[in-house]
């Protein structure tokens, strides 16, 4: 939920929950960096002093990113939207994937294997890879992550994007490693960009992954990161020992966080603007920044606004009442009036961009008649809705148009927005709820069309223990044919079954998107280029210079 799952569905534990939400600017500390590091820690105190000097190629480029850096920096459980944009330029992985086709390319290593459908995936490591702290990258750093993902004591995010199909990583020399598949998976490729290669004698210490979390940073990537300052800023500086396949075209780079809207906008427009760009950009201000000269570009991604039932609470156990209430939001009033174009009703639980999309069987276009039968073939009448809503601003602009939808069919609504880390402690506290307006974009992990699916469904998913679902005999079904989906090794059957249980997953609307938005990015077109807008939260410089 940003503007900030067989084989086993994502490990989204509620620690794992709440560093995700800690990426909206909710909660912050100090990190406290050991003395052998630093050298990486120097740097600005407030966004005040952003570190800007130098002229020319030299100066620093400074970026405004509208999601909190005060979430977990560690990359085998952050859901972080500014971390995981940061991550990817100051760690690689053995692959690595463009961040818009997500098509994946050798980082540390120097290849991508020859069969993509063997079990067994041999890699060597770039020669000459160094960490920020001069030391170099060897195999033993890759075992040492992987072993943490997979390790089923320790719980991680990444664990759910590796267990189902991973089942070991070994070292073969100081500059080879091995994976072996439990079974052919040509999918995992891309997901390896998950598995960021971190040094070994800087996080095997006692206490290290507290300090990932908290924002200690030493990768083998382009960029080191120079200072971090919790609700502030983040710092980068090119790393002269890089020598990979993403030249850092920046030499210093200030990132500055700030969630609100109105600052953030002030920060990249007008003549005494101090940024190039920024991610995050409502709708509104779109028209006078392109007046300013700036670019403005969306990216058409996972990026939804979906519901979410409690399936406990009568009468949402009725898949009628569900569905009832999603054929009755005028979707297209939403898109046209709350998102000013900028987005699409749903048509099935992937957007329509996403490769492995097919129009689900059912599709809830606005109905207000259709809603009403289904409501009283269930014999429900006189529903009161008290929407429970994360305080977004474009999911806060879409309430209204639910509510007068829900209120014309003779459902009375009460909304409810609260922050984001307020509606989901009181999923965590299993407290009571009816219904859940939130947003979500997996596009953050990755494209394939399992991923998505089972980071939102599956057995232990913390999003169906949310809607108490999972024990359900739809759900079981439906997670034994995502089982076996994972497992098909034929790409057009594997589609076609992703397609199949998809339309189970829209037929039953436990938890589904109503729109698909596009996010917005805004940089100045005369200082910068190479920038290519994300469907999802953050920005990625690899691939851009200055003009």
């Amino acid at each position: 939920m940003r503007d900030d799952d067989p084989p086993p569905a994502p490990d989204t534990s509620t620690p794992h929950r709440r560093s995700l939400l800690k990426g909206l600017g909710a909660l912050g500390t100090t990190v406290a960096v050991p003395p052998a590091l630093a050298a990486c820690s120097a740097g600005p105190e407030s966004t005040n002093e952003t570190g800007d000097g130098g002229t020319g190629k030299d100066r620093t480029l400074t970026a405004v990113i509208g999601y909190g850096n005060d979430g977990s920096w560690d990359p085998t459980q952050t859901a972080s939207a500014f971390a995981m944009a940061a991550n990817n330029h100051v760690y690689e992985g053995l692959l690595d994937t463009d961040p818009i086709t997500r098509a994946p390319y050798p980082a540390l290593a120097t290849a991508l294997p020859r069969d993509p459908s063997a079990t067994t995936w041999r890699f060597s490591l770039r020669a000459g890879a160094t960490f920020h702290d001069g030391k170099p990258v060897t195999a033993d750093d890759v075992v040492f992550v992987f072993d943490r993902i997979l390790d089923p004591g320790t719980q991680t995010l990444a664990k759910g994007f590796f267990a189902s199909w991973l089942d070991s990583v070994r070292k073969v020399d100081a500059r080879t490693v091995e994976l072996v598949l439990k079974f052919p998976f040509p999918d995992g490729l891309a997901r390896l960009t998950l598995a960021k290669i971190m040094p070994k004698h800087v996080f095997s210490r006692p206490g290290a992954w507290d300090d990932a979390v908290k924002g200690l940073a030493v990768g083998s990537g382009p960029y080191r990161q120079t200072a971090h300052h919790p609700k502030s800023n983040t710092t980068f500086e090119a790393f002269d020992g890089y020598n990979g396949p993403r030249k850092p075209a920046f030499r210093r780079m200030n990132w500055l966080t700030i969630v609100d809207a109105a600052p953030r906008v002030a920060k990249i427009s007008g003549t005494g603007a101090g940024a190039q760009i920024a991610d995050n950009i409502p709708y509104a201000n779109i028209p006078r920044l392109e007046q300013g000269g700036l670019k403005v570009a969306g990216g058409a991604g996972m990026n939804n606004l979906f519901l979410m039932f409690n399936t406990r609470h009568k009468p949402f156990d009725d898949v009628r009442v569900r569905q009832a209430l999603h054929y009755a939001i005028d979707t297209e009033k939403m898109v046209r009036v709350a998102l000013k174009g900028h987005g699409k009703p749903a048509s099935s639980f992937l957007n329509e961009g996403n490769p492995s999309y097919r129009r689900a069987r059912t599709v809830y276009d606005h109905d207000p008649g259709r809603a009403k039968a289904l409501l009283k073939a269930a014999g429900v009448s006189g529903l009161k809705v008290d929407l429970l809503a994360v305080n977004v601003s474009w999911i806060v602009d879409c309430l209204p148009t639910i509510k007068a939808s829900w209120d014309a069919i003779g459902v009375e609504t009460s909304l409810a927005p609260q922050e984001t880390t307020a509606v989901f402690t009181k999923m965590d506290q299993k407290r009571d709820y009816q219904v859940v307006a939130a947003a979500s974009n997996p596009n953050q992990f990755g494209l394939d069309a399992d991923l998505v699916m089972h980071y939102n469904y599956g057995p232990e998913n913390l999003w169906m223990q949310y809607t108490r679902w999972a024990g359900d005999p739809v759900a079981k079904r439906l997670f034994r044919d995502m089982d076996r989906a994972t497992r098909e090794p034929d790409p057009a059957r594997k589609k076609a079954m992703v397609q199949d249980y998809i339309d189970v997953v829209a037929e039953q609307a436990v938890l589904y998107p109503v729109v698909h938005n596009e996010l917005m990015t805004a940089w100045d077109p005369r200082r910068l280029t190479g920038i290519r807008a994300q469907p999802y939260p953050g920005i990625n410089l690899l691939q851009a210079e200055w003009v």
